[in-house]
């Protein structure tokens, strides 16, 4: 694309009506019974291009298929942060939207993928941080202290308490669990833990280092083991 030419094709390019939005997620919502590890790869990079290159052409039926291809991943992602389904409803059209109206000034130096994510995980703090959810610690002074933990330093953080549990009972745990962490060191969980991302990739979206999004993931890991330690002395037989 040549110098100057966004700004004309962002004025060509109508927004989808809210009502079509809701379409298209839902949509994509009925495609999250495929199996797990399906649902957690990511997808070709060659096919993102193609359809990100059609929508800023002009084609919407593009970002629709975008749209569809990742609502189950961002749904899970959104979800597992508010642990509320309007909300997340609601984040996701939102999400789509600003996507849509910013995909012109793309230029692929990441992937799309990092990109809707990185949308997704900063929209929903955001919302999180006005909706009145309390962190009183400093994350730069926590993870300058946790990279200097004699634990940390002896562990990894592929250790999951979400691996060490009867998962019947654990479910419910487990949720009560991640609200009681701050809403930074949740989305880190949901995507390592649940959504199965690499550290490497969660880097690139939160745009911190590795050794941030390890300290984190030691330090979330590190709260769930103590808020499920009741349940792992007592375990549901």
């Amino acid at each position: 694309m040549r110098p100057g030419e966004t700004k004309k094709m962002n004025s060509a390019i109508a927004l989808p009506s809210p009502r079509r939005f809701t379409d298209l997620l839902s949509s994509g919502l009925r495609s999250r019974a495929k199996p797990k590890r399906d649902a957690m790869e990511q997808p070709r990079s060659d096919e993102d291009k193609q359809l990100v290159s059609r929508t800023q052409s002009g084609e919407a039926a593009a970002f629709d298929e975008l749209v569809v291809k990742y609502t189950p991943r961002l749904y899970g992602l959104v979800y597992n942060m508010t642990s509320n389904h309007e909300d997340t409803n609601d984040l996701l059209q939102d999400v789509f939207s600003k996507a849509y109206k910013s995909i012109g000034g793309f230029r692929g130096k990441s992937s799309f993928y990092t990109w809707i994510h990185s949308i997704a995980v900063n929209m929903t703090l955001n919302f999180l941080k006005k909706r009145g959810r309390r962190f009183h610690l400093s994350l730069d002074d926590m993870d300058a202290s946790i990279q200097n933990d004699k634990e940390f330093l002896e562990l990894t953080a592929t250790s999951s308490p979400v691996r060490e549990a009867d998962l019947s009972e654990l479910q419910r745990r487990l949720n009560e669990a991640m609200m009681k962490l701050s809403d930074e060191h949740r989305a880190v969980v949901t995507m390592f833990h649940i959504q199965g991302m690499p550290h490497a990739e969660i880097s690139k979206i939160l745009r911190v280092s590795e050794g941030t999004v390890r300290s984190r993931l030691f330090y979330a890991n590190r709260q769930l083991q103590n808020y499920l330690e009741e349940f792992r002395k007592n375990p549901v037989s």
